[in-house]
């Protein structure tokens, strides 16, 4: 039984969403943090970044302290608004591609995600998790949902259509010519039928925001430890989530770069392949793996189509399967020396719908050596692995939708 809250959400006025509106800090290069933060003074980066006000890189303690500030400061001036009753709010983005997603933002429980009914597929780091903790136990807010799925769900489903016949709360493009619009649902009838129908749903699994969930359930310890008139009904029990159904998911491949052999020589290299894998050379034209258990790989100025030698390999598991885990298993690991795929500075990751150019362009510039390319895992094999309590290896999965910080915000 999950525990989906309505909640009452800090956001921008409708005249200022489509300013306020950023994508996640780390994926903007200085320069384009720059620009967006001397031109627009309502950006959120204003507040994440409070040091460049002054001119000045701000870390740990002192940068949340600002980080608070600018915040109160956003309130103070009106940017940021508090809706008076709890919401649910419907979501959606449209993408450049023309892709939809629907769902609903709300306060999703720590104690489910303790409990295992908010399950996960990846490893979280610990010192990345305390930090994270640390930073919203100072800030006392959280602007970026967790993005979790649930089972297509018939009700739900047709309730957020419903909702998104009326005119949005807020519409706005981004840049990258994603369409995003929100509608607040606060009718007593449709909030119960939601929370109703999220309790009758066993499982709820992480898609992306795998530390963010971690680092809400250890503030929520903390805060419960700290307070003698502790209920459980406090908002540090929960932290804020975008819920879409599985079908609505899109997952797309992660694929990996390694800069040297390992020492071999491509024949040498070639040769060891052939014992798990039945390799066809493809010539200069980009190729692209059409199945499980099946890679790209481009060496050399070279495309090759690698097929699994299933005979060779045992499939024991969920994990065993993955494709991502297969290539770590027969290739990376064994053949190439790379046994810390998180750490090693070796290898390197990268993700598109025209990546396969990508490869090859750093493999022909001498940026790196080799490259891989998989298809991407599907949502059936992310629960799979979530289902056996075992954990994906780093970068296998990149998920959409993407949300963007300061839209909807949750306090606590």
């Amino acid at each position: 039984m999950a525990k989906i809250l309505p909640f009452k959400a800090v956001r921008p006025t409708r005249d200022k969403v489509s300013l306020v509106a950023a994508r996640s800090y780390q994926t903007y290069t200085l320069a384009e943090r720059e620009s967006r933060m001397g031109y627009n003074p309502f950006s959120f980066l204003h507040i994440i970044n409070p040091g460049y006000k002054y001119h000045k890189d701000i870390s740990g303690k002192e940068r949340y302290d600002l980080v608070r500030n600018r915040y109160l400061e956003f309130k103070e001036d009106a940017i940021f608004i508090q809706d008076k009753k709890p919401n649910y709010y419907v979501y959606k983005i449209v993408n450049r591609e023309g892709h939809v997603f629907s769902g609903i933002v709300a306060a999703a429980s720590s104690e489910d995600y303790e409990k295992d009914i908010i399950k996960k597929h990846e490893d979280t780091i610990e010192y990345r998790e305390n930090v994270f903790k640390d930073y919203l136990k100072t800030v006392g807010f959280n602007a970026e949902p967790v993005l979790l799925t649930y089972p297509d769900n018939t009700l739900i489903s047709s309730i957020i259509s419903d909702v998104q016949k009326n005119r949005a709360e807020f519409e706005f493009t981004t840049t990258y010519r994603d369409t995003h619009y929100l509608w607040n649902l606060d009718e007593p009838e449709l909030v119960d039928r939601i929370r109703n129908e999220f309790e009758k749903i066993n499982t709820i699994y992480i898609a992306d925001g795998h530390h963010r969930s971690a680092s809400s359930y250890l503030l929520s310890q903390d805060l419960k430890s700290e307070n003698n008139t502790h209920t459980g009904n406090e908002p540090y029990n929960y932290f804020m989530s975008y819920l879409i159904p599985e079908s609505d998911l899109r997952i797309h491949e992660f694929n990996r770069l390694v800069k040297d052999l390992n020492g071999l020589s491509k024949e040498t290299f070639l040769i060891q392949l052939d014992r798990m894998y039945r390799i066809e050379n493809k010539g200069s034209e980009l190729y692209k793996p059409n199945g499980k258990h099946h890679f790209s790989m481009y060496l050399d100025g070279e495309f090759y189509s690698l097929y699994l030698r299933k005979s060779n390999y045992k499939f024991s598991n969920a994990l065993e399967a993955l494709d991502t885990h297969i290539l770590y298993k027969t290739i990376l690991e064994p053949i190439l020396g790379i046994k810390d795929v998180r750490n090693d500075t070796r290898i390197d990751y990268s993700h598109g719908k025209n990546d396969l150019v990508n490869i090859k362009n750093k493999v022909d510039h001498g940026e790196f050596k080799v490259g891989f390319g998989l298809v991407p895992i599907t949502v059936k094999e992310m629960k799979a692995i979530a289902d056996a309590g075992l954990t994906m290896p780093p970068k296998s999965t990149f998920i959409e939708p993407k949300l963007r910080s300061g839209v909807t915000i949750y306090e606590f």
